[in-house]
């Protein structure tokens, strides 16, 4: 079997058989990866404690004919401050659940790996509750995708000024002579064009308020809608 090694995010885990645990991480150079991390459920070893969702590691694989074996597991970043605290946990696992739907098995996407990793740091280290990490990774990884929303002008006209709402089926803003969709406050826009124009940094400072509320929903939707599928987690958040 062939050994490689590589830089990868723990996306979800599940129970197979009575010791092992089937492991799907989102690698730097190998893409989406799902291996077997065996015997890992026998003991309380630490080897299975890097192996939880959100744990950024360095891992060793070997490659198998339908799953590969993950035989070494070094802890880069265990995030503790989202395990401590089940609202970014949870912010932190529609992230996971979001490039596990996007991400493709063997297909190496180093600059989703790039994101998520720069997603989950922020979203731990962020003094507050940090309300648009989320979001703004739903936009980024959307942007990535090739289907960045517009946020700058009308869809239908072009129009910059009186932008009122936001359609998810023509991909953007719309002027109040066009507007369909899910209504836009001037504040929930001002942050989309903030975080989707290069002033990310002064999105995510922004505390929590009903535009970041608003812009959490609209970027929700907007990647549901890419996928073409509810994000499970996210109905966790909404009863949180």
């Amino acid at each position: 079997m062939t050994l490689y090694r590589d830089d990868a995010v723990v996306l979800r885990t599940w129970k197979l058989g009575e010791a092992d645990r089937i492991v799907v991480l989102m690698t730097a150079g190998h893409g989406k990866v799902r291996a077997v991390a065996k015997g890992v459920r026998k003991t309380r070893s630490k080897f299975g404690a890097r192996l939880e969702p959100t744990s950024h590691i360095a891992a060793q694989f070997h490659e198998g004919r339908e799953l590969d074996i993950v035989t070494q597991a070094e802890s880069i970043d265990h995030f503790p401050a989202l395990r401590e605290d089940l609202d970014r946990l949870t912010r932190a696992v529609t992230m996971l659940e979001a490039v596990d739907q996007l991400a493709l098995e063997g297909e190496p996407n180093p600059r989703l790996h790039r994101m998520l990793v720069g997603a989950l740091t922020a979203l731990a280290d962020a003094p507050g509750d940090a309300p648009l990490v989320a979001p703004a990774f739903f936009l980024k990884v959307l942007d990535l995708e090739g289907f960045r929303p517009e946020v700058d002008a009308c869809v239908e006209c072009g129009e910059v000024i009186d932008l009122v709402a936001f359609d998810l089926e023509s991909g953007g803003v719309l002027c109040r002579d066009h507007r369909r969709g899910l209504p836009l406050s001037i504040e929930a826009l001002d942050l989309l064009q903030a975080i989707l124009g290069g002033k990310l940094g002064d999105a995510l400072a922004q505390p929590s308020s009903p535009a970041t509320h608003e812009v959490e929903r609209l970027s929700t939707a907007a990647v549901e809608h890419h996928l073409e599928r509810r994000l499970r987690s996210v109905t966790v958040l909404d009863r949180a």
